[in-house]
């Protein structure tokens, strides 16, 4: 290979190499907190700045640290007071109480040298607890449709963990198709997630699903049982009463038979 074509491979190994590491997606709710953390810093740092891009472009010093500065740390931003930390030996930033304007672009200068690394933030609001629909279908009572209505992903799962593949449901979120099995302590949950936070529904078990299946279903072993309360006695009784006929017809027979052995019997 050509020397100017090896070198060219190599600026565009090194470029993405370092466009991949130097770029980081962090996600995280409303209420919670972030540490983010330069891959390198040098031993002999002597001031760190972290500055925070809004998405509008704005930019501001989140926290600043100063080694010949008498006050150490300073936040000179409202919006980071109280709430903000600095490790002056690993560049760690960390934000606690996270708010949706925290979200953004941050960089680090080291040194009054701006790194290479970045992370854009996303700070989302937490999902909230989903609640599981019903339909019926007409028709059709031993199915139901179970619908969860939101634009979040959203998984589904049963009693046994098993993940199940919904549909799309108009004009939002996903339903599954759910079939009555027989037993009452099978479940089906709804879990949103938005890559910032999860919340899962309450579960919906199949004896709340199948109520009037289930009445059927509690009805018709009632009667069976009632009917053999009712029957069995009396054909205990009869089919008792009949042995008892058959024996004594044996017996009766037996002792006719023997009697008529006897020496002196005449017929």
């Amino acid at each position: 290979m050509p020397l100017r074509c090896l070198m060219l491979v190599t600026i565009c190994v090194v470029l993405i190499t370092t466009e991949a590491v130097s770029d980081e997606n962090v996600k995280k709710a409303v209420g919670e907190e972030v540490s983010l953390r330069p891959a390198r810093i040098d031993p002999l740092v002597s001031s760190i700045i972290w500055k925070h891009r809004n998405s509008s472009g704005f930019v501001v010093k989140a926290i600043e640290w100063d080694k010949d500065d008498d006050d150490g740390v300073n936040i000179p931003n409202q919006r980071f007071k109280g709430i903000t930390t600095l490790d002056e030996k690993t560049g760690q930033i960390t934000i606690t109480n996270l708010t949706v304007k925290h979200g953004g672009l941050y960089t680090i200068d080291i040194n009054n040298k701006e790194q290479e690394q970045r992370f854009n933030l996303k700070v989302m609001e937490k999902v909230l607890k989903p609640v599981i629909k019903l339909k019926k279908i007409e028709g059709n009572p031993d199915v139901m449709y179970l619908i969860c209505e939101y634009s979040e992903t959203i998984i589904w799962r049963n009693s046994s963990g098993e993940i199940l593949i919904g549909s799309l449901h108009h004009p939002k979120g996903e339903f599954i198709t759910v079939k009555f099995t027989g037993n009452p302590d099978n479940f089906y949950t709804c879990t949103l997630d938005n890559g910032a936070s999860t919340e899962t529904s309450d579960p919906v078990y199949e004896r709340e699903l199948f109520k009037d299946f289930w009445g059927f279903v509690i009805a018709s072993v009632g009667m069976v049982f009632i009917i053999l309360f009712l029957f069995i006695p009396p054909c205990h009784d009869y089919c008792a009463d009949c042995c008892r006929r058959h024996k004594t017809s044996q017996m009766q027979s037996h002792m006719w038979n023997f009697s008529t052995h006897l020496p002196g019997h005449r017929l």
